[in-house]
């Protein structure tokens, strides 16, 4: 399903994902994670151009889900996002494993 969807879903999805998998390991703060990648690093990981990038970054902002300055993202609301990336966190396997 991941090829029909939006690049603002795609986008959406990987901070939905990246914020539950943090949270996990407690490497959010607050509603806050950590992104050490620029935007042009985002770009090839979505298979885009970094001018789309800047307008699915934009189109997030803009919608009043997410905020991102310095490395830092921020879910300003977290229902919204999740609609919008279609995410079902059940799918995430969280459960620590014995080595």
């Amino acid at each position: 399903a991941m090829g029909r969807r939006s690049k603002v879903s795609h986008l959406a999805h990987l901070f939905c994902e990246l914020f539950v998998r943090l949270q996990v390991v407690k490497h959010t703060n607050g509603m806050s994670f950590h992104l050490p990648v620029s935007q042009a690093e985002l770009a090839d990981v979505l298979g885009l151009s970094v001018v789309h990038m800047n307008r699915v970054i934009s189109a997030l902002r803009n919608s009043g889900v997410i905020a991102w300055a310095n490395h830092t993202v921020t879910i300003l609301d977290w229902q919204k996002l999740q609609q919008i990336a279609e995410f079902d966190p059940t799918y995430l396997s969280m459960t620590r494993e014995p080595r």
